[in-house]
């Protein structure tokens, strides 16, 4: 494991060792929690003969925000996406607000980021030149410019998908289940976790900054990582991923997603007698219960 990356706790679960005292923080008002940014993420499915698998990657060990974590391609949704017209193939925005639980300009934005951010960390681009087909190859140097561009924000995304006469293609994506960061983290976000099959005559790279490892994997296979505390992950993700495991073709998975509960998961933290007990409504595998110490030492999760 590399210098400085955070060893997983029993069961693989990001846990930081602040938690417990900005929960404690947050219960006496000395905390007032951020409002969450608008997000949203991946799970890029690929099929194999061993059934499918998704592209993951392991957040640098240096990151401030569960660093050496496994997470899916995903950040925050860039406002600039409520406003450009954008070609749009797929279920309209209407269509997306009312799946989404939003209004129209919000839908498009959150799904504009899902497709960017496949594109800009893992070079998957889920658009093409007319509504019913999708770009081949995106790795030329051309493409890693117009990448860049993205991730610096010096080109929005309406702009870009204009520039290059691309229709986003929403019909390819799933929206699939929706997480709000806890009210004590300083770092919040309210994210809506979507699935896509990867596209033909595309492939994934690490193009993140942001993480050190990119694989494809089963989800049953990456949650038995979880579970030996091999692989560390959110609860999001190994929530996501334990989701995933009936399905034995990403077609299958698509055709899943308009069952799923989008209903959002928002971590509940309360003090019971010494103890902090944090908690994900529905998810009671990640109920922590932490006395007075700090985690992983005396005093730490029961």
């Amino acid at each position: 494991m590399p210098n400085g990356q955070q060893q997983p706790p029993a069961g693989g679960q990001w846990y930081p060792p602040e938690w417990p005292d900005r929960i404690r923080a947050l219960a006496d008002g000395s905390l007032t929690p951020v409002e969450p940014r608008l997000a949203a993420t991946v799970m890029l499915l690929r099929d194999t003969p061993d059934g499918p698998v998704v592209h993951m990657l392991r957040r640098r060990a240096s990151m401030a925000f569960a660093g050496g974590a496994y997470a899916y391609p995903g950040g925050g949704v860039d406002p600039r996406d409520e406003e450009h017209h954008v070609g749009w193939a797929g279920p309209s925005q209407a269509d997306w607000a009312a799946r989404l639980g939003t209004d129209p300009r919000t839908a498009q934005a959150i799904v504009c980021g899902a497709v960017r951010e496949t594109f800009e960390e893992a070079g998957v681009l889920l658009a093409g030149p007319s509504p019913d087909t999708v770009v081949g190859d995106t790795t030329g140097d051309d493409w890693e410019a117009d990448r860049r561009a993205l991730v610096a924000r010096e080109l929005s995304f309406a702009d870009f998908l204009e520039r290059r006469g691309l229709w986003l293609r929403s019909d390819l994506l799933g929206a699939w289940a929706r997480w709000i960061t806890p009210e004590f983290e300083p770092r919040r976000y309210d994210t809506w976790f979507f699935v896509a099959a990867l596209p033909e005559g595309q492939r994934t790279r690490n193009a993140s900054t942001e993480a050190d490892r990119t694989v494809w994997i089963r989800p049953a296979d990456a949650a038995g990582g979880y579970d030996k505390g091999e692989l560390l992950m959110m609860p999001p993700t190994i929530s996501t991923l334990r989701s995933l495991e009936p399905y034995g073709s990403a077609a299958d998975a698509l055709a899943a997603a308009g069952a799923q509960d989008l209903a959002p998961v928002l971590a509940q933290a309360a003090l019971e007698g010494g103890e902090v007990v944090l908690s994900w409504p529905g998810h009671e595998e990640f109920t922590k219960r932490v006395r007075r110490g700090r985690p992983g030492g005396p005093g730490g999760p029961a």
